[in-house]
């Protein structure tokens, strides 16, 4: 923990709270921006692969791509583990997996709460849930207001399911095919099990390389996928028309989809499909945005009534 600590960190380990004194250099009306987020059923797999230092970092990355899509950057972040009994090799991983996620992201880890709470888990299992706070500049706050039709929808790749859709998919290559975690999918690298520990990607300090005026909107595909994230930000009369011919869709979302016959449209509801990040940007800055975020056009903005549309 302390190596996540900057000046800004007052008091010691272990307090009744933490403590953080800001310094908001060059801001002319700090605003805060809060988050709370988890990791969902993806524990699972931590559990049963007992590997638990990644779920500790998805946990902080989600939090903080939460905020980024704000214009905010972390300030500090906290941590809760609920458990039946929390054991001590558990708790060295998740902290962490904590650590190294805020060390990365140049955010403090400044405290938590771990409570063991017998007849509430299984034996061997807990939840996890993360806060996180930031500040943006109120002038730079990026809330979709400067959307407009003909903007352009840029896609950043995700590595993998990120932290959403874990119980559609535990589902059908646990309990319809019976793979294990040492089991392989054709065309994904490693056993089902590291692709389903694959860490959240955290997309905030690449999203900084891209000059404020040039992004009317940022949208973080978590769960609810393109189809219901997207319009957290549309004005209302305006749609996102995105083409899914456009990116490459990582092997293992085909598998799952191909193995459970499920719908395309429920697809792109619960996965990210390979694309972690929405960018939405006016055309002008359309080549400029590609080069910095190495991402591809994967759809438009037009008149609509704020919605996502899907090109099949």
């Amino acid at each position: 923990m302390r190596k996540t600590h900057g000046p800004e960190v007052l008091g010691k380990i272990g307090g009744f709270g933490g403590l953080f004194a800001p310094k908001f250099r060059g801001m002319r009306e700090p605003v805060l921006v809060a988050s709370v987020d988890g990791v969902g059923t993806k524990l699972k797999i931590a559990f049963a692969a007992n590997k638990h230092d990644t779920v500790g970092a998805d946990l902080v990355n989600h939090c903080v791509n939460d905020i980024a899509v704000l214009g905010a950057r972390p300030l500090f972040f906290l941590d809760y583990i609920g458990a039946e009994k929390l054991e001590p090799q558990v708790f060295s991983e998740l902290l962490r997996g904590f650590s190294k996620a805020c060390r990365t992201a140049r955010c403090a880890l400044i405290g938590g709460e771990t409570a063991q709470m017998p007849g509430m888990y299984r034996r061997g299992e807990y939840d996890l849930a993360g806060c996180i706070v930031g500040v943006v500049d109120r002038g730079k706050i990026i809330d979709g207001s400067a959307i407009e039709t003909g903007d352009a929808v840029l896609g950043i790749r995700s590595n993998g399911l990120h932290t959403n859709g874990y119980s559609l998919a535990r589902e059908i290559l646990f309990e319809k095919l019976k793979l294990k975690l040492s089991s392989r999918i054709p065309g994904v690298r490693g056993t089902v099990g590291q692709e389903l520990l694959r860490v959240h990607k955290n997309y905030q300090p690449l999203l900084t390389k891209v000059p404020h005026r040039m992004i009317h909107g940022l949208v973080h595909i978590t769960g609810g996928g393109l189809i219901d994230n997207i319009p957290r930000v549309l004005p209302k009369n305006c749609d996102a028309v995105i083409d899914t011919r456009s990116w490459r869709i990582p092997e293992i979302f085909k598998f799952i989809g191909r193995s459970g016959n499920i719908d395309r449209e429920e697809m792109y509801q619960v996965f990210n499909m390979g694309i972690g990040m929405a960018v939405i940007i006016a055309q002008r800055d359309v080549a400029e945005a590609k080069r910095i975020l190495s991402a591809k056009v994967i759809g438009q903005i037009e008149r609509g009534s704020g919605r996502t549309r899907l090109i099949f």
